[in-house]
């Protein structure tokens, strides 16, 4: 038995073929759904990047106990767990966040990886010359034009970060399609921001635009102008039919090896990004709406044979790490939340009544498929917070020695395998996420989220959902007081 991911960063379902999108060009999603489970109730966990991705590997939410950070000593991982089982795991990636100080033990869990340079940021070809920028305050400096001096190594197609990552993945499949026992994932930062492409995938979306470059856009409000807005949707959609075309290649490989009957193919991504829905740009420092949260999900499973049908029930990131290991006949450890979804691929069977979701520090979301409930902080200040961790390293950096001053030792979590951790002080949020009130949205009369709703009885309902998620994940005491809630 086989199994291959295809991840995916910032990938907008609404705007792929298979959920109705109809302007972007993506044939090979719409061809991979003709050939697979498609699920309409997907839905993220712990955000953004990694978080995501620690969710992938433990199969249980970690946003409620920390920020953007590794896996933790105490935490299981899917991949290594296979390893263990004598199941080959391998990761081929252009995903830089993986080798900052904030994902750097993720990718060692594997057998084996490939890492591939250059994305965005990625700090790869130095130029002690290139010039410094002057940019709004709402995008790193250091990271745009990092970001301008790796795309004057980037070419041509063949160069690009994406089409190295999918030409390994590939070298892969093909070196191993006779041999049993291995799990595959493919994951690249695309379409991710900033939505750098080739003018063949441009030529698809031809537009009017005569302003600078603008094709990363800040995580603020909307305040271009509608040709702006428009040539940054046209920026993305080029990004995304690039991603639809590598998918493509991994879809060619499964025909001719005659793949479909021994392996299981999971297409996936962490997240959704806005452009201008809400009036907002890109991801966590607003609420985290449908378009963020709900994501696309693609499983062909091929003891289950479906093809060409569609999911309804209410699934989630945690799920995928349990999939694969029920895939494979490996046991599930204990402190994984996740559910394994095979008879929910074969007969759509529900595994839960609501999903829990959120970033460390803003909203705490409880979707049940027909409400959508966001919680948000009872002060203005919101505190009282804390991270909980071994391992105190930020994103790109370590913990500062300020904030390592005051930490507290705190007594074990139910997941922590009986360490204690480390309590340190978050007085602001990471994100620098704003304090959004609490608001409620019926699905069902307003799927856009446009209008929030006033109803104490469905409020109370979701409410104690909420409850019962946060406590069934060992929510640290604090979370309840910031959110204003009963511990008990």
């Amino acid at each position: 038995m086989k199994a291959i991911m295809v991840m995916f960063d910032s990938l907008n379902r609404h705007m792929l073929q298979p959920y109705g999108g109809d302007w972007v060009h993506t044939p090979n999603f719409q061809r991979l759904s003709e050939r697979s489970a498609t699920f309409d109730n997907a839905f993220i966990g712990s955000m953004p990047c990694m978080p995501a991705r620690r969710e992938l590997h433990t199969g249980r939410y970690n946003f409620l106990h920390r920020s953007w950070g590794p896996l933790e000593p105490f935490d299981d991982s899917m991949p290594q767990i296979l390893d263990e089982e004598g199941i080959h795991s391998h990761l081929v990636t252009d995903h830089y966040h993986y080798w900052e100080d904030g994902g750097a033990t993720y990718h060692n869990r594997f057998s084996t990886y490939e890492l591939v340079r250059g994305q965005e940021g990625d700090l790869w070809k130095g130029d002690v010359d290139a010039p410094q920028l002057e940019i709004s305050p709402a995008q790193r400096a250091v990271n745009v034009r990092q970001d301008l001096v790796n795309r004057g190594y980037i070419t041509e197609e063949s160069a690009m970060p994406q089409a190295q990552t999918f030409t390994l993945g590939s070298e892969f499949i093909r070196k191993n399609a006779a041999a049993d026992n291995w799990y595959l994932q493919i994951e690249t930062f695309d379409p991710h921001e900033p939505f750098f492409t080739q003018e063949a995938w441009k030529a698809l979306y031809p537009h009017e635009y005569d302003g600078p470059l603008f094709d990363w856009p800040p995580y603020t409000r909307v305040h271009q102008s509608p040709e702006a807005v428009h040539h940054m949707r046209c920026e993305y959609a080029a990004l995304m039919s690039m991603c639809d075309h590598y998918l493509g290649k991994v879809l060619d490989l499964m025909d001719e090896l005659d793949l479909w009957d021994d392996t299981m193919l999971i297409v996936n991504t962490d997240h959704g990004f806005l452009l201008s829905e809400h009036d907002w740009w890109g991801k966590m420092r607003m609420p985290w709406y449908n378009e963020l949260a709900n994501i696309p999900l693609f499983i062909w499973d091929p003891r289950a044979g479906v093809r060409n049908e569609r999911r309804s029930s209410l699934v989630q990131t945690i799920d995928l790490p349990a999939t694969v290991l029920d895939y494979f006949g490996v046991d599930r450890p204990p402190d994984m939340q996740g559910l394994p979804l095979g008879e929910t691929v074969a007969h759509d069977t529900a595994l839960r009544e609501a999903v829990l979701y959120g970033i460390h520090g803003g909203h705490v979301n409880v979707n049940d498929g027909s409400y959508v409930y966001m919680r948000g902080a009872a002060n203005a200040d919101n505190q009282p917070l804390y991270n909980y961790t071994l391992m105190p390293t930020h994103m790109r950096h370590r913990f500062g020695v300020e904030e390592l001053q005051a930490i507290e030792l705190q007594a074990p979590f139910a997941f922590t395998k009986d360490c204690p951790t480390m309590k340190i002080g978050t007085h602001r949020s990471p994100w620098a996420i704003p304090v959004f009130e609490t608001m409620l949205y019926d699905l069902d009369s307003d799927p856009g989220q446009l209008n929030p709703i006033e109803d104490a009885t469905i409020e109370g309902r979701m409410a104690e959902k909420l409850l019962d998620l946060m406590r069934a994940n060992d929510a640290p005491p604090e979370q309840f007081t910031r959110l204003g809630l009963e511990r008990a």
